[in-house]
């Protein structure tokens, strides 16, 4: 069953009508990021023979999620770039660098959704825009609901898993060596990976 509406059955026209399951409505409400259960990573391809995975570990982000109605639903995120790990110090160095994302100049990535969209089932898609060194491109999410749950601290929570994938080129991220037998050191498409779990606003 999605968030925010489901498959049409005999006893239950939620999708095609617009009537949405009392459980589906009840999720509707404002949402918050919480940073120790969440994942924000990325994968790029590196010396074109293996996968660099990274992530950032400072963040924060809100939701607001609507049970009727999707394109009522928002995603905001602020990321700090200075908190990027690859498990690699001179790496890391190196991404903060005015070679890459320049941290001191742009202390932050951030992302404000534009569209929002179901899909089908548990799946659905997020537009908006996402801008890193002062630059602003517009980048869709897939995302999968992963369900809702009242934790043992009595706080609501909902899951979702989303990827994407963006050319680093786009937002001036160019820097790269050339090897010796052909390619370069650094992709320009990366894999972004979301695990996300927001705690509902009391």
């Amino acid at each position: 069953m999605g968030i925010f509406g489901r498959k049409t059955t005999d006893d239950d026209t939620a999708t095609a009508t617009g009537v949405v399951t009392p459980e589906l409505a009840a999720l509707t409400g404002d949402y918050t990021i919480d940073p120790s259960h969440t994942t924000i990573g990325f994968v790029a391809r590196h010396a074109m023979v293996t996968n660099v995975k990274g992530s950032f570990q400072e963040f924060e982000g809100t939701l607001h999620l609507d049970g009727t109605n999707p394109a009522n639903s928002t995603a905001s995120l602020d990321i700090k770039m200075d908190s990027i790990e690859t498990g690699s110090a001179d790496r890391d160095g190196h991404l903060k660098s005015a070679d890459f994302f320049k941290t001191d100049e742009f202390p932050t990535m951030t992302f404000r959704s534009t569209k929002a969209e179901a899909l089908g089932g548990d799946d659905y898609r997020i537009t908006g825009d996402l801008e890193i060194l002062g630059t602003t491109k517009e980048i869709s999410i897939d995302l999968e609901f992963n369900g809702a749950a009242k934790d043992p601290f009595g706080n609501e929570r909902v899951g979702f898993e989303g990827k994407a994938e963006i050319l680093r080129s786009e937002w001036g991220l160019t820097w790269n060596a050339a090897l010796e037998t052909g390619g370069v050191l650094v992709s320009d498409k990366i894999k972004l990976n979301f695990d996300i779990s927001a705690i509902r606003n009391a």
